[in-house]
């Protein structure tokens, strides 16, 4: 188990399962990034892509969740890493997504 997914495994433990899967679909389909944080970013910016191609489906409602719980891991890695950064790390996350 690679450290992303260690770190993904135990920050989401008590996750609705069909959420915590969707998540970790979503952290399996990208490339590790030099940072946890930054892959979880990364997983989160798929899954909100997934979200944009589904229109107004019920299906992207997973999706949607598990990009803001992937967001919100992401910020939560990054502040545990390295807390001084997290004001810059969240600006480049709020601008990659909303590219």
């Amino acid at each position: 188990m690679s450290d992303v997914a260690a770190w993904f495994a135990e920050h989401s433990e008590g996750a609705p399962d069909a959420l915590r899967a969707r998540a970790a679909e979503h952290l399996a389909a990208v490339p590790a990034a030099p940072s946890v944080a930054e892959t979880l970013a990364a997983a989160a910016e798929r899954a909100l892509a997934a979200v944009l191609t589904q229109g107004r489906d019920r299906a992207a409602a997973l999706d949607l969740l598990a990009a803001d719980a992937l967001v919100t891991l992401s910020l939560l890695a990054q502040a545990e890493a390295a807390p001084a950064a997290l004001d810059r790390f969240a600006d480049a996350l709020v601008r990659s997504t909303a590219a």
